[in-house]
């Protein structure tokens, strides 16, 4: 036979739970349903649950099991069965007998503990029978002791009721004579104290002859009581305390609160109008400088005047509003509080705001801020004891105006100090042109005067932080940080300073006659690069440092970095173009004198170049220098091979015989004109002012545009003879050979140039041109 074993479970395993507990057996064995057990499991294989042949079912049959098993199983199988229940009696009989063990010795435990309850019970019961006997007998003795004493307690009461009466009226008859004494020895709150308790009673029986009497002298004594208290109270010379024990004292009086509340204040008002007037002696005489420092006059105005303010707000409140029974005056004491604060505290800010005022140092403000912050704290504690004021927002309104008045003076300082390092640039080039000395290097004074503004804006900014420092209360407040830093700091003050270099860059810029005539043009050079450079990189760079040490708030309005950008690059084009058209104005002068001041009729034969053309290549060539130190070269246009050489055949004398010779012959005048003016059709319109690109190319040839469109200009209002002509084209041609070079196309030289001479020939008596190889000698020559 082979097979599995349908029998117990193999030895030493055990179910998948854990261990059986033995009280799971004893339930197994007598009958009793057992959820472990039967999560576990006995069902040996080809067994039916609950079956007779499942071991541990209830309906197990013995011999249908071990037909099955001799059917189903081996010798061996047989024999390890057995082994295995074997095993499982013994242990089943093991833990039957631990349990039974157990349970003896917890029923031993049980029962010696029954007996003790038992012995316990016993004595407790005979305890309280005795207190019960106790307390009836202690009851019948109080029942006793009560009732013999009845009639005596009665009698003791109305002793005891005839005695306070006695002592009452003894105290009434006395009344008068207490209340002298305590007048005399100025104990008026024990007076006052003495007649409220006496006061209803000797009203109620004021009828009676004997009480009346006692009430008239009463009323007497307190009347002059009264009179006394109100003396000291007008006195003054009582403190604060001594002056709300008098007001409560007359309170107590039934003096009129209205009335009292009025003294009161004005006593008040009295001291503290003197500690004003002690705070407006430090101001000093006006226009004189103050006699303590900010710190010190806001600590002694925080410390004296406010502190006094608040023990009147506290006193006052504590007397006339606060007190109970005083809720029908509470309203109009509260009110005349109210308007007596605002009243004083009006005069008090008007001293701070000018105190503030006199401090116009643009250097370390942390004196002025400490002392902002310690007036902010305490008039928070003075709103926090009278909301109702209007202290707190006018306080308020006192440091933002001096934290924008601070920023104000601040940006004045920096426009000051920019318009310092500007006369320091004029006083720089005009030092060594009076000397005879070289100009120093516009490059350097630019990166001068660029360092210098930057730093002062990184200082002021520094000093302008301490306005929102951690430590300072009111830098905090919503009211404050987010405006101050958006709108005062970045607006007012940065985009304010800003604005104000672009504003004095276009003034620079006005007409001849004006600011901008008197201005070297190396100045205006130098702004203008200046700006330029504020509209590359310097704005953002100051903007980006703002925003990022005071944390500006995106929800308020600010100038946008690329407006500012625009503006300082207009004013940059605008410094460049004034610049060209006043370089090209004094060039153009020295053309004009020389071409007015000469008789081009009755000259001589040209054997030189005039000096003037001289200069005006030395000046030309030293504006190129001068450019050249802040701005790149430029674009030119592709040149000739020989520019010099190709400006010399403009003016050849086989091209000017045959194009002015035909002016003179009687037979065609008019085709003359028309050849020129249609010359002029097909050439390439120039303008002269036009904007300036911020290279040295367009600059130079801005200037050389002006100039010689002046010569143009001056040429044509003047009358020239054979020599005049000749001159002309001397002049032409030496301005020609070293022009040509500084601007970006070269044909508008000779254009220019072109026209000179052509106007020359047409104002010409006798058009008699010099030959172009007499004119290269006397230059060369020149």
């Amino acid at each position: 036979m082979s097979g599995p074993l349908p029998g117990p479970a193999e030895p030493g395993s055990e179910p998948p739970g854990g261990k059986r507990r033995p009280h799971g057996m004893l339930k197994l064995y007598y009958g009793l349903p057992d959820p472990a057990g039967e999560a576990q499991g006995g069902l040996a294989p080809g067994g039916d649950p609950g079956g007779p042949t499942d071991i541990n079912g209830a309906h197990f049959d013995p011999e249908v099991f071990l037909t099955k098993l001799r059917k189903e199983c081996s010798l061996t199988q047989l024999m390890d069965c057995e082994t295995d229940m074997v095993k499982q009696i013994r242990a089943l009989d093991s833990d039957m007998q631990t349990l039974v063990y157990e349970n003896y010795n917890k029923f031993i435990s049980a029962t010696d503990t029954i007996r003790k309850m038992k012995n316990d019970f016993k004595k407790m019961e005979d305890e309280m029978d005795c207190l019960a006997a106790n307390m009836a007998v202690i009851t019948e003795f109080s029942a006793r002791i009560s009732s013999t004493l009845q009639d005596q307690h009665e009698q003791i009461t109305k002793l005891s009721g005839v005695h306070m009466l006695l002592r009452k009226l003894q105290f009434l008859f006395e009344l008068p004579a207490r209340l002298t004494k305590c007048v005399e020895l100025e104990a008026y709150g024990q007076a006052v104290r003495y007649y409220s308790k006496a006061r209803s009673i000797l009203h109620q029986y004021q009828h009676m002859p004997s009480f009346q009497g006692i009430q008239d002298d009463c009323q007497k004594i307190m009347a002059n009581l009264a009179q006394k208290l109100r003396e000291k109270f007008r006195d003054g010379g009582s403190g604060a305390k001594d002056l709300a024990e008098c007001v409560e004292l007359l309170l107590q009086l039934d003096e009129p609160a209205e009335e009292l509340c009025d003294e009161f204040l004005s006593h008040a008002r009295c001291r503290l109008k003197a500690e004003l007037e002690a705070l407006e002696a430090e101001l000093g005489q006006p226009g004189g400088a103050p006699i303590t420092d900010i710190l010190e006059f806001i600590d002694r105005g925080c410390n004296i005047f406010v502190s006094n303010m608040c023990l009147v707000i506290a006193s006052y409140q504590e007397l006339f509003v606060s007190r109970e029974g005083m809720q029908g005056i509470t309203r109009m004491a509260q009110d005349k509080l109210v308007a007596f604060v605002n009243s004083l505290m009006e005069t008090y800010f008007s001293l701070v705001e000018r105190r503030i005022q006199l401090e116009k140092g643009v250097g370390d403000n942390s004196l002025l801020v400490r002392a902002l912050d310690r007036f902010h704290r305490r008039l928070q504690a003075l709103a926090k004891l009278l909301p109702a004021s209007n202290v707190a927002a006018e306080g308020t309104e006192i440091v933002v105006r001096a934290a924008k008045e601070r920023i104000h003076q601040y940006l004045l300082a920096l426009q000051s100090f920019y318009q310092d390092c500007l006369t320091d640039v004029r006083q720089s080039l005009a030092a060594p042109r009076l000397a005879g000395k070289e100009s120093p290097n516009l490059a350097e004074l630019l990166g001068t005067i660029s360092a210098s503004v930057l730093n002062q804006i990184k200082s002021v900014l520094t000093y302008v932080h301490l306005f929102t420092a951690k430590d300072i209360t009111f830098s905090n407040k919503p009211y404050f940080k987010g405006e101050f830093c958006s709108q005062g700091v970045r607006e007012g003050l940065i985009v304010g300073f800003i604005k104000a270099i672009c504003q004095m860059a276009r003034q620079f810029c006005e007409t001849t006659g004006d600011k901008g005539g008197s201005t070297p043009p190396a100045v205006l050079l130098l702004l203008s690069r200046l700006c330029l450079d504020y509209e590359t990189s310097t704005i953002s760079y100051i903007l980006t440092l703002t925003d990022e040490q005071f944390l500006v708030q995106d929800h308020y309005p600010i100038t946008p970095v690329t407006s500012l950008c625009a503006e300082a690059r207009e004013a940059a084009q605008r410094l460049l173009n004034h610049y060209v058209k006043v370089q090209g104005l004094i060039i153009s002068q020295m053309l004009r004198k020389s071409v007015e001041t000469r008789d081009w009729v009755n000259t001589i034969e040209p054997r030189n170049v005039r000096a003037v053309m001289k200069r005006v290549v030395e000046d030309t060539t030293s504006i190129d220098v001068q450019v050249g130190l802040l701005y790149e070269e430029g674009v030119r246009k592709a040149q000739s091979s020989d520019s010099s050489k190709r400006t010399f055949s403009v003016y050849s004398s086989s091209r000017q015989q045959s194009r002015y010779a035909p002016s003179y012959t009687p037979s065609a005048p008019l085709d003359t004109n028309l050849l020129s003016n249609i010359q002029k059709l097909f050439s390439e319109r120039i303008d002269i002012f036009s904007p300036v690109e911020f290279n040295k190319v367009s600059v130079l040839t801005g200037i050389i545009k002006i100039s010689l469109k002046t010569f143009l200009e001056c040429v044509r209002l003047r009358t020239f003879g054979r020599y005049g002509l000749q001159q002309i084209q001397v002049d032409c041609y030496y301005l020609q050979l070293y022009l040509w070079r500084f601007v970006c196309d070269e044909n508008l030289v000779h254009f220019l140039l072109d026209e000179i001479v052509g106007s020359t020939a047409h104002r010409c008596l006798d058009p008699v041109p010099m030959e172009q190889s007499v004119i290269e000698v006397i230059c060369e020559r020149g």
